[in-house]
């Protein structure tokens, strides 16, 4: 494969490259990252609010499983054309469809629209998170990424303490709109940022893009997605509808199995699954995925509805989730560069989000906040040893020519059991509500409910005769604790899981650096 140096940034370690010019491509890849992980969490504080503005709470999952699944379908093809050709043009364009996707999303007037646009953005996204971390494999070694590994957990963590707090200010002072629209600044700067600073390496050779395995695997997984979505409320599980999906999901899935094993330069190649580090952190990553989104999706909820929290105060009471996953991902990060060792950190990782869950799974109308803010930090500590030294571990056992498709091959699975657990969260949790609202509230009260009433909104929950608010408030701390609970044999396999990961050396040479030797 010929390469073309496109103005080839100067690296660290690299002859004639001083370390600092490392610098602007880590801050452009910052932004893009920040771009997209602060939309997966501004959103989180607003749900209420959006849901009872334009539909009902029975469609809040939604606003977020059409972001993952879009998200989870994309991912793939965005590490395959990196790996084909480039990731600056891609992560450029990924940046522009996401902020067409923000700026439509801001302008929606029901909820159909919100859903279809968000489906938008989550392909921005899926090339953002993706890129971002493929770009860093690009141009630091594996044994020097564990420092910027903390940087990019913190970047999480960041947009994770921003996000809520800034989307339960602007719901509570502004709109809900402007949870979408301040993605637009933010991703007008990066795009300048990273055309300044970020310069690639590209091959001129031609290649040959996987669209049928892109289109079956779109497919197989829009249809697992469905029917952990619809099962059991808008569909019977033994519907025609659902056992429909279940059959085209199947097909679709050996289909895809069939296509990779004759396509020239497949999307996502079989033989990754031989490298046991890819197979095992994948197995984690989808775990990890499964029982944080629906975490941090329903524990503003939880927050709003049973303790009376304003957006912006779910916000700021998420603090102990988001302090301690920074905590965690910048201490095993710099600790992974000191010396060379990451297993450890997986398994303590998984250990702590189990113990976190169970004790969410705790909690009743009568917790204390404080109480709470202690679940929550204890989960955060987990996530922060896990996410992003996965994608290290992954990087590191994989050879450079494969670098993009197993770095959105572990984001593709991560985000897979986002929409998978957002899906089969939210099911339980309207299940659960159906059947416990009747045993705290009057009939009189349950009619406005189906009508999509003050029961659905957040706000005027206050100003209800108090037996009428102690009724929702138990019946709804009744039903997010499940949430909780059916989280916790998930983390517990994971911590299984990860003792069989096995420990390799890092690579101490960067693919930039290898091109300047």
């Amino acid at each position: 494969m010929s390469i073309k140096e496109d103005q080839a940034i100067p690296i660290q370690g690299a002859q004639n490259s001083p370390a600092p010019k490392v610098l602007p491509v880590i801050i452009a890849l910052m932004l893009g990252m920040l771009l997209a992980a602060l939309d997966q969490t501004i959103v989180a504080t607003a749900l209420p609010t959006i849901s009872a503005d334009l539909g009902g709470l029975n469609h809040l999952a939604w606003v977020v499983t059409a972001y993952l699944l879009t998200a989870t379908i994309s991912t793939p093809l965005w590490g395959n054309l990196g790996d084909l050709y480039g990731r600056k043009k891609l992560f450029q364009g990924a940046i522009i469809i996401f902020l067409i996707g923000s700026a439509l999303s801001g302008l929606s007037s029901s909820m159909a629209e919100l859903i279809g646009f968000r489906a938008i953005q989550g392909i921005g996204g899926g090339g953002l998170i993706v890129g971002a971390q493929a770009i860093i494999g690009d141009v630091v070694s594996p044994r020097e990424r564990g420092k910027y590994q903390g940087i990019f957990g913190g970047v999480f963590g960041l947009a994770s303490v921003a996000g809520p707090l800034l989307g339960g200010f602007l719901t509570q002072n502004a709109s809900w709109r402007w949870v979408f629209y301040i993605n637009l600044p933010i991703g007008i700067i990066a795009l300048f940022v990273i055309a300044a600073t970020l310069h690639l390496p590209r091959s001129s050779k031609k290649h040959s893009i996987d669209y049928l395995g892109t289109i079956v695997l779109g497919l197989g997984i829009a249809s697992m997605i469905l029917i952990t979505t619809w099962g059991g409320t808008t569909y019977s599980w033994t519907s025609s509808t659902i056992l429909g999906l279940g059959a085209l999901s199947l097909v679709c899935i050996i289909g895809f199995i069939g296509i990779e094993k004759k396509a020239k330069e497949p999307l996502l190649p079989l033989s990754l699954f031989s490298n046991s580090s890819f197979s095992l952190t994948s197995i984690v990553g989808f775990m990890i995925g499964f029982v944080m989104f629906g975490a941090i999706i329903y524990l503003p909820t939880f927050l709003q509805i049973v303790f009376g929290a304003t957006p912006t105060n779910s916000g700021l009471e998420l603090l102990p989730l988001m302090g301690g996953l920074i905590l965690t991902s910048i201490i095993s990060g710099i600790l992974i560069t000191k010396h060379g060792h990451y297993k450890i950190f997986p398994i303590i990782g998984t250990a702590l989000m189990t113990g976190g869950l169970y004790l969410l799974s705790l909690m009743k109308a009568t917790t204390s906040l404080a109480t709470t803010m202690e679940y929550m930090f204890i989960l955060g500590l987990g996530l922060g040893l896990v996410i992003q030294v996965l994608v290290l571990i992954v990087q590191n056992a994989v050879p450079h020519s494969q670098l993009g498709t197993a770095t959105s091959s572990a984001s593709f699975f991560r985000s897979i059991g986002g929409a998978f657990g957002v899906s089969v969260f939210g099911a339980i949790f309207n299940n659960r509500l159906i059947h416990n609202l009747p045993k705290y509230l009057p009939p009189t009260v349950l009619s406005h409910i189906h009508k999509g009433s003050v029961a659905l909104n957040p706000a005027q929950l206050d100003r209800l005769p108090a037996p009428i608010h102690n009724g929702f408030t138990q019946a709804f701390a009744h039903s997010l604790d499940i949430v909780f609970l059916v989280g916790v044999p998930v983390a517990l396999l994971a911590f299984v899981v990860t003792f069989f990961i096995k420990q390799l050396p890092l690579r101490d040479h960067s693919y930039i650096e290898s091109l300047h030797e």
